[in-house]
C-alpha cells in the first residue's frame, strides 16, 4: 500500500465535481447509463426522449443536472 487513502472526505470531494464543458471526453457519445437515466428522468418529467438523437457525455450530463433539479423525488433523496 502507498499509504494514501482512498475514502474520499468532504475536503476533497470538491475535486471529484469537474464542468462538463472541460471534460476530455466530453465530446464523446453519452453512455447507455446515461441515456438510461434521461430516459428515466424525462418521462418522470413528462417530456420527450428521444433515444436515436445524439448526445455527447458533456450534453447528457447537463440535461441529466436539469432534470434532476424540476425532480421533487430526486431533491427529496439528496
Amino acid at each position: 500500500m502507498n499509504g494514501m487513502s482512498t475514502t474520499q472526505t468532504p475536503d476533497d470531494a470538491s475535486n471529484t465535481i469537474k464542468d462538463p464543458d472541460t471534460w476530455t471526453t466530453g465530446d464523446e457519445p453519452a453512455t447507455g447509463a446515461q441515456l438510461s437515466y434521461l430516459k428515466t428522468l424525462t418521462t418522470e418529467a413528462k417530456e420527450e426522449f428521444d433515444a436515436d438523437a445524439p448526445i455527447t457525455k458533456a450534453d447528457a450530463s447537463k440535461r441529466i443536472e436539469e432534470l434532476r433539479a424540476g425532480n421533487s423525488r430526486v431533491q427529496e433523496k439528496e
